[in-house]
């Protein structure tokens, strides 16, 4: 089906009550007579690279490429291996055409190309080393190519930058793309003469040709094929030498004044530093640059010598909050931890994603913990993974930490909380399982032992294991292969003051985890608020554990049952608990890690519908004039945010919202706060803004030059306008217009397109809904920022009817967007409803639907979890 036509499709199947067809699927067959054309049908099947990785070794790739024109790249690439089988072999291309092959000097037909893989016969291979030559031609374009061109309005230049992750380098060159075939790889980048480039390898030569260049890199370290990287433009640089290594940073010309440039190569030096510092490992690259890469759709993207970050998250266009700052530094952290974690050492598969995903946010937290002990490090860690994971761990669509995987082209969907933020997560409790010394010496031997090569979980553990001198095999078993998480239940018996019996309670959330306990070390908290708290070591090994060290001692005010964060469970309080906390005891909290965590088992406690949202509602609007923490405040207003528009009733969010807008104005106007503080109360109220009142203040901060002590800059500006679109407040169009003339940065015409999104109108959502997939130019980055606005809950009724086609496209996104996409874009939908109609649209989608590949099935409970919540949550009232 034609891309320009799917849109129109889908709208028409669901008006007719039909669903589209299923993607087209070979025939089954009993038995496959021959293998090798099994291992021809698109994507890299699992059996493929098995295969592969038993019979082919040294890889090495001689990369050429021209990428002169605007919307194609011409190459050729060397491929010299060592095979020990006399089959044939099969490589994978699926740019757009093959224009020569030859093997060990032998041409060979175009015909071994079918669109996924090309065959090269076993009659033009020789035992031992291979030397293969291929011709190509690969796509350029905005979107949806293996090379991204982004234009610059602001000055015309145009810049080029590579996105394979994680299976996208066969779109670009032929190669063994799974990342247990890693390879040496050089390259010959030809671009327009005044063009920079950078990539992998050191840059070795520079020669001009008429109009042209031609960037020589040298050899690369073994590398996985994903990350591969290049990027070209005229971009500008700075560079500075930290203990004998240079740092580079790359940023648009345009933006230069803007990037900060000197604070991010400090900082990515810090980060290099303390790396090789807690690896005992030096870095394992012969140079290090970063990019800041334009409408960039990631956070960042690891490429060993080439860490490009997203433009837009790194250049600040007004003062940022300590939380965008400590965001901005994590997201460094991150990227060059896996530096080891996923580039020196690689997963064998992508099953194991987990792994370096895992790692890099859970030392990336270790880190910020050391470099600045007054950052929170371990609140930052726990606001940011926590509540992400148990959102989504305890949904029916949830997935073990080690994610099965058949085919390469089914790994866009193992993306996701799970790996990102249950894994790290995980690793912080088996940290605290073995101790720091000892989790340190186990990964040290690890990253010994597999440099420049592959590793499983199983090798992470066994590793230490070994420098614990403990079985880790049950470890395994209960957290990295089976699905879900517990909850644990606080029992306290108080008598005369005293302890009775304390015991912590264990069961799965959902059925699918199966029966039995998750073997868990944590620490119990008992809280007095007029003495010192009392913290026991408990080790959690049945599904009801008796914490034998409370029994007797005086009755506290509250008992929490993960204090430090070091388990990884649902914490269900007590009555007592509650009371005691909602009393006022919350308020005298000191430990701000611990303060966070509660606040976080209460939500749990509404999310479950055991608390009703007014309650937590008023609850924090009690609390809000004295939260002085910059990261919880954002957290609590987002809660209340979400209480107030999506949880309660039209009776109760008519009757709260005058109350809220109220003291959230107060918050973002009290002069005698910082900033930081008053900030997250100014975002918060533009994002409820409703009633007439609080339309009539947000009219008066476009026409005002400062709020929240700060002069009120661009960003703002526009989400006060797309707030107002989105309300469908008179002359919010003009005010729309009066913005777009204001603010014609890069960043301006993108917030344009996306506050765009927000109009209350059905053309409006057509139009959009029909980009989404017709619009070859959108770029990705844009497309996913409109789909919030799109989705606005005061539309829902207008966009319901796309909830079916939405639905009924996911097998075109899975193919044709990246990796995070399909999540934002079912988060989106899903998240932008909140009624019973909706929730049966979803069901009766997955029941007409019992052949959706598992993983989309699994996506779709995942992100229809909160939908479920939410009704009923309304329901109850």
């Amino acid at each position: 089906m034609r891309l320009r036509c799917l849109a129109a499709y889908l709208l028409a199947v669901s008006a007719a009550g039909l669903a589209t067809p299923a993607a087209a699927q070979s025939s089954p067959r009993a038995a496959r007579q021959d293998s090798l054309t099994a291992w021809m049908r698109p994507g890299v099947s699992l059996a493929l690279a098995q295969h592969r990785a038993r019979t082919i070794g040294d890889v090495r790739y001689a990369i050429t490429l021209d990428v002169s024109a605007l919307d194609s790249a011409v190459g050729r690439v060397g491929v010299r291996f060592r095979r020990s089988d006399t089959g044939d072999v099969i490589l994978d291309f699926r740019g757009r055409r093959l224009t020569r092959a030859s093997a060990n000097g032998t041409d060979l037909p175009l015909a071994i190309a079918n669109g996924a893989h090309l065959r090269v016969p076993a009659s033009a291979l020789r035992p031992g080393e291979n030397a293969l030559e291929f011709a190509f031609v690969a796509a350029i374009a905005p979107s949806g190519a293996s090379i991204i061109r982004f234009h610059d309005r602001a000055d015309g230049s145009d810049y080029l930058y590579t996105l394979l992750v994680p299976a996208d380098a066969n779109q670009l060159f032929p190669c063994f793309d799974q990342p247990d075939l890693k390879a040496r790889v050089t390259l010959a980048l030809t671009t327009p003469g005044g063009w920079t480039a950078l990539a992998n390898g050191a840059l070795a030569a520079a020669e001009t040709t008429g109009a042209a260049i031609t960037h020589r890199f040298a050899e690369s370290r073994p590398i996985s094929t994903y990350l591969v990287a290049f990027a070209a433009g005229p971009w500008h640089r700075v560079g500075r030498t930290v203990d004998g290594r240079t740092v580079n940073g790359y940023v648009r010309r345009s933006r230069a004044a803007e990037a900060d440039l000197d604070t991010l190569v400090a900082q990515n030096a810090r980060a290099l530093g303390w790396m090789e510092r807690y690896f005992g490992h030096p870095y394992g690259f012969d140079k290090f640059d970063f990019l800041l890469a334009p409408a960039f759709p990631f956070g960042g993207m690891e490429h060993p010598g080439a860490i490009f970050y997203n433009e837009d998250r790194f250049i600040f266009r007004e003062r940022p909050t300590l939380p965008r700052r400590l965001g901005r530094f994590t997201t460094i952290l991150h990227e060059v931890a896996h530096q080891w974690f996923g580039d020196l050492v690689t997963m064998r598969w992508f099953d194991d994603l987990w792994l370096k995903e895992g790692f890099a946010t859970y030392i990336a937290a270790k880190a910020l913990d050391d470099l600045d002990s007054t950052s929170g490090a371990w609140k930052t860690f726990y606001l940011g993974n926590k509540p992400a994971a148990y959102g989504v761990d305890q949904t029916a669509g949830t997935t073990p930490l080690w994610q099965e995987l058949a085919n390469l082209d089914q790994a866009k969907s193992n993306y996701g909380a799970i790996v990102y933020n249950k894994a790290p997560s995980v690793l912080k409790q088996l940290n605290h399982l073995v101790g720091d010394s000892l989790f340190r010496s186990g990964v040290q031997a690890l990253l010994r032992e597999h440099a420049y090569a592959n590793f499983t979980w199983r090798d992470l553990l066994a590793a230490i294991g070994r420098a614990a001198r403990r079985d880790l095999t049950e470890f395994g078993r209960q957290f990295i292969l089976r699905p879900g998480m517990p909850e644990v239940e606080q029992r306290l018996v108080v008598r005369e003051g005293r302890i009775v019996r304390l015991a912590l309670v264990q069961r799965p959330v959902r059925t699918l985890s199966g029966p039995g306990a998750w073997p868990m070390r944590t620490q119990v908290l008992l809280w007095y608020g007029d003495r010192p708290a009392e913290v026991m070591p408990v080790e959690m090994t049945g599904l009801a554990t008796d914490v034998s060290a409370a029994r007797g001692r005086a009755a506290p005010a509250f008992v929490f049952a993960n204090a430090g964060d070091y388990g990884y469970f649902l914490t269900l309080l007590d009555s007592a608990s509650i009371a005691a906390l909602e009393g006022g005891a919350l308020a005298r909290v000191g430990d701000p890690l611990l303060k966070a965590m509660l606040w976080g088992a209460l939500w749990d406690q509404v999310r479950a519908a055991r608390m009703p949202p007014a309650r937590y509602a008023r609850l924090v609007l009690r609390e809000l004039p004295r939260e002085r923490d910059e990261q919880i405040l954002p957290s609590l207003l987002g809660r209340l945010g979400r209480a107030l528009a999506a949880y309660a009733s039209p009776a109760l969010r008519d009757s709260l919202q005058p109350e809220v807008e109220r003291a959230l104005w107060e918050g973002a106007s009290d002069a005698s706060q910082p900033y930081g503080l008053r900030k997250p109360f100014l975002d918060a109220f533009i994002s409820v803004a409703a009633t007439p009142e609080a339309v009539g203040r947000l009219e008066s901060l476009l026409g005002a030059d400062s709020a929240a002590g700060e002069p009120l800059r661009d960003p703002t500006r526009w989400d006060v306008v797309t707030r107002l679109l989105v309300l469908g407040a008179p002359g919010a169009d003009q005010r729309l217009a009066a913005q777009q003339a204001r603010d014609t940065t890069p960043d301006g015409r993108r917030r344009a397109f996306t506050s765009g999104a927000g109009r209350p109108s059905a053309e409006t959502k057509r139009e959009y809904f029909t980009r989404f997939f017709s619009d070859t130019t959108l770029n990705e980055d844009w497309a996913t920022g409109s789909l919030g606005a799109f989705n606005a809950l005061e539309h829902q009724a207008m966009t319901l009817p796309y909830l079916r086609p939405a639905l009924d496209s996911l097998p075109f996104i899975q193919a044709n967007r990246r990796i995070f996409f399909l999540g934002s874009w079912l988060g989106a939908f899903l998240g932008g409803q909140t009624g019973d109609a909706a929730l049966e649209i979803v069901r009766r989608y997955l029941a007409e639907h019992p052949d959706l590949p598992r993983d989309l099935r699994q996506k779709v409970l995942q992100s229809s979890d909160e939908l479920e919540r939410t009704v009923r949550i309304r329901r109850r009232g």
